[in-house]
């Protein structure tokens, strides 16, 4: 399978959720809530301030984030997704939901979480390295930034290893792994930022 070379586009997502409301079965999947358990699990505060989620989809994850976090900004590239979202977590006001692509748009203010589950090795190394800029321009002196990406073969521009390194690589050696996890399918790493 050849890899995409640029990053892949919002009408990708546009026609995933045209065609499913749940294309990667966040919802019913014993796989993703297992992960969901993991990243709870590996986040080094019981608590935060402000929290970034960037690929919220659907809001499963998001639902779980918000308990942890006093206010949550989830950002989704489809706004179809976001409805869903929307609808998800209409009972949680502490969570606000905002339609942009990342890293060419990012949301205002700093946090001292940002979450990025399954999104990095959507982007091309161009993107991935804006990415970084923002995400160091935005996070508050000791701030956590969580990394999960399935590690099985796909056709998008980075496979889930080479997004985490090349992301991590390019925060520079200011940002320290304090946790990392690897299971048969999918590498989790925690980071923290002096």
């Amino acid at each position: 399978m050849s890899r995409r070379q640029s990053s892949i586009p919002a009408r990708y997502f546009d026609d995933l959720y045209a065609g499913e409301c749940d294309p990667w079965e966040f919802v019913t999947s014993a796989y993703e809530q297992a992960k969901y358990d993991a990243t709870l699990a590996a986040l080094p505060r019981p608590r935060y301030r402000r929290g970034l989620e960037i690929g919220c989809s659907i809001g499963v994850l998001t639902v779980r984030l918000a308990s942890r976090c006093a206010s949550l900004v989830a950002v989704d590239v489809s706004e179809k997704a976001l409805n869903a979202a929307r609808v998800r977590c209409w009972t949680l006001p502490n969570v606000a939901f905002e339609n942009m692509s990342v890293p060419a748009e990012w949301p205002a203010g700093t946090f001292d979480l940002i979450m990025l589950s399954e999104v990095v090795y959507y982007l091309d190394a161009g993107d991935v390295s804006r990415l970084a800029d923002r995400v160091s321009a935005s996070v508050e002196p000791g701030g956590n930034v969580v990394l999960v990406h399935w590690t099985g073969t796909t056709d998008y521009p980075l496979s889930g290893d080479d997004a985490a390194e090349l992301f991590m690589t390019a925060l520079g050696r200011s940002a320290r792994r304090i946790r990392q996890q690897r299971t048969h399918a999918y590498r989790l790493d925690a980071l923290a930022l002096p």
